[in-house]
C-alpha cells in the first residue's frame, strides 16, 4: 500500500495528469476528481493525506472547498495546496484565509509543486504525532483552541487549572503546553515553575496566554520557564505559527542542547561543591557553613518573591561563596590565633581568588558577583573593591547577612558561637553601615518565618564557620 493518499481536484484532465507526473516519484496513491463537489464527497469517504486543488472549477470551487473541509470535523486536519493560475496576492491571501496550507500559481508547478508537496506532507505528519496540552478555566477558550489546532492535525488534551494540568502531563507527556494564568486551584505562575522544576519535563515547550498586557507578568512568566506569551485576544493565525516554530526541529535540538548544558552545569557544581566541602572538613570551625549560608540567603529571596530561578542562582551562589579559600594556605586558613595585619590581607583575597576560578565557566557568571562581593559593606569600608549602597549587587548583600548572622552563631577555638537573640542585635546594630538596611529587615522577617525551620534563638546554630575580622567590627577579630 502507498505510503501517501493524495486526492488531485481540477477541472482539467491535463492538469490533474501534470500533477501526477511531477509527483510520481512520491510513495502516493492519487484519486482524482474533477469538480469541487466530488472533491468533497471523495474527501468525507475516505481519508487523504494530501488534497490538492485548483480554484475555478464547476459546482464548488477552491476556496469554497477548502473552507467547507475546514468545517468539518473528519476533514479539517487534512492539509490544503491550492494551484491556481488565479495568483493575485488577493487570491493567494484569499486562499490562505480559507484554510489553504500553501499555494502555487501554475506558472510554478514545475519548480515548486515536489519540494512544496514534500514540505507538507512532512510537517502534516509530524502535527499528527505531537500532542498540544491547552490548560484555561474557560470552556469556550478551550473548545476554539481544540477545534483550530485539530484542523492543523495537532492531537488535544484539556485541563481546566494548573493542578488539572500537572494531572495531565503525568498521566501522558504533551510536546507543548499552552497555558493561561489566571486560574483557580493553581495559577498560571505556579503551574509554569511546576512544569519547569520538573527534570522530566522542563523541556515541554511552553506557551503563556492572558488578557494581562503587564510587563511585569510577562518578565516573571519567561523567568519561569516559558517560551513565549501572548496577549488575548489574539490570532489563531499567530498562535499557530509559534507552535509551529517552537516545535521545529530546530527549537527541539536547541532544547536538548539546553538540556544537555545543564546536566554538564550540575555534575560541574557537583565536582565544585565537593571541593568546597573539602576545604571546610580540613576544619572542624568552618565545616557546614557555606550550606548554612545558601540556606538562610535562599530563603531570604524566596521571601522577598524571587523566581525559584533566582533562589536556585543564590542558593548556588551561597554554597560557592567561599571557593577561593581553596587559594590561601592552610598555615593562614586554620590558624588558630588572631590573623596579623599581613595575614589578613592574604585572606582578603578570597573573594578575588573565587572569581578567577569561576570566570571561565559561562554558566556560572551570574554566580560570580556573588562570590566577588559577598564582602563588600554597606558602608563602603568593605572589600575587594570598596563598593558603597547599592553598587553592591543584591544577592552579594543578602549573602553578607546570612553570612554575618552564621558566623555570630558559630564557635571558634577562642570563643563560643553568640545566641541568636545577641546576634540578632549585633545585626541590628550594624544594619545600614555594614549590611544592607533592606537586607536585614529581609532577613529579620526570614528568620522569624516558618521558612526559618524552627530556629531556636536562645542556642547558637550548631555549625560552626569562619569571620574575617572587617566583617563585624563590633567583636573581637577573628579568623577568615
Amino acid at each position: 500500500m502507498a505510503k501517501y493518499q493524495i486526492l488531485i481536484a481540477d477541472d482539467s484532465r491535463m492538469m490533474r495528469s501534470v500533477i501526477k507526473g511531477y509527483l510520481e516519484g512520491l510513495d502516493s496513491e492519487f484519486t482524482e476528481a474533477c469538480d469541487g463537489a466530488m472533491a468533497y464527497e471523495l474527501a468525507c469517504s475516505k481519508p487523504f493525506d494530501l488534497i490538492i486543488t485548483d480554484v475555478e472549477m464547476p459546482n464548488k470551487n477552491g476556496f469554497e472547498l477548502c473552507q467547507d473541509l475546514k468545517k468539518h470535523a473528519a476533514t479539517r486536519s487534512i492539509p490544503i495546496l491550492i494551484i491556481s493560475s488565479f495568483d493575485s496576492e488577493q487570491d493567494i491571501h484569499t486562499g490562505f484565509q480559507a484554510g489553504a496550507a500553501a499555494y502555487i500559481s501554475k506558472d510554478e508547478v514545475k519548480e515548486q509543486l515536489v519540494p512544496k508537496v514534500e514540505s507538507i506532507l512532512s510537517k502534516a505528519f509530524f502535527n499528527v504525532s505531537k500532542q498540544i496540552l491547552i490548560v484555561d478555566d474557560s470552556a469556550l477558550i478551550r473548545q476554539l483552541l481544540k477545534t483550530e489546532l485539530s484542523k492543523e492535525g495537532y492531537k488535544i488534551a484539556t485541563a481546566k487549572n494548573g493542578r488539572d494540568g500537572l494531572f495531565k502531563i503525568r498521566a501522558k507527556r504533551p510536546d507543548l503546553i499552552i497555558s493561561d494564568i489566571d486560574m483557580p486551584e493553581m495559577n498560571g505562575f505556579q503551574f509554569c515553575g511546576a512544569v519547569n522544576s520538573d527534570p522530566a519535563m522542563k523541556t515541554i515547550p511552553f506557551i503563556v496566554m492572558s488578557s494581562n498586557a503587564d510587563r511585569g507578568h510577562m518578565q516573571r512568566m519567561l523567568q519561569r520557564g516559558a517560551q513565549a506569551y501572548l496577549v488575548k485576544p489574539f490570532n489563531i493565525d499567530q498562535l499557530i505559527i509559534l507552535i509551529d516554530k517552537l516545535l521545529s526541529h530546530q527549537f527541539v535540538m536547541l532544547l536538548k542542547e539546553r538540556e544537555r548544558l545543564d546536566a554538564e552545569r550540575h555534575m560541574m557544581l557537583a565536582s565544585i561543591t565537593s571541593l568546597v566541602n573539602a576545604l571546610e572538613a580540613r576544619d572542624p570551625y568552618t565545616r557546614g557553613h557555606s550550606t548554612a549560608v545558601a540556606r538562610i540567603a535562599s530563603g531570604m529571596a524566596a521571601l522577598a518573591g524571587a523566581s525559584q530561578e533566582e533562589c536556585q542562582t543564590i542558593l548556588i551562589g551561597g554554597q560557592l561563596h567561599d571557593i577561593g579559600k581553596i587559594g590561601i594556605r592552610d598555615e593562614i586558613l586554620l590558624k588558630p590565633e588572631r590573623l596579623s595585619d599581613a595575614e589578613y590581607e592574604l585572606i582578603k583575597q578570597h573573594p578575588v581568588i573565587g572569581t578567577d576560578i569561576l570566570s571561565p565557566i559561562e554558566s556560572l557568571r551570574q554566580i560570580i558577583p556573588i562570590v566577588q562581593f559577598h564582602h563588600e559593606r554597606f558602608d563602603g569600608k568593605g572589600y575587594p573593591k570598596g563598593l558603597k549602597g547599592t553598587d553592591i549587587p543584591l544577592w552579594a548583600r543578602i549573602i553578607s547577612v546570612a553570612d554575618t548572622f552564621h558566623a555570630l552563631t558559630s564557635n571558634r577555638p577562642y570563643r563560643r558561637g553568640v545566641r541568636h537573640d545577641n546576634a540578632l542585635r549585633v545585626i541590628r546594630e550594624v544594619k545600614g553601615r555594614q549590611l544592607c538596611p533592606d537586607c536585614v529587615d529581609l532577613f529579620m522577617d526570614w528568620i522569624h518565618s516558618d521558612a526559618a525551620g524552627g530556629l531556636d534563638l536562645d542556642n547558637p546554630v550548631p555549625h560552626p564557620a569562619h569571620l574575617p575580622p572587617a566583617s563585624v567590627p563590633e567583636l573581637p577579630p577573628v579568623n577568615a
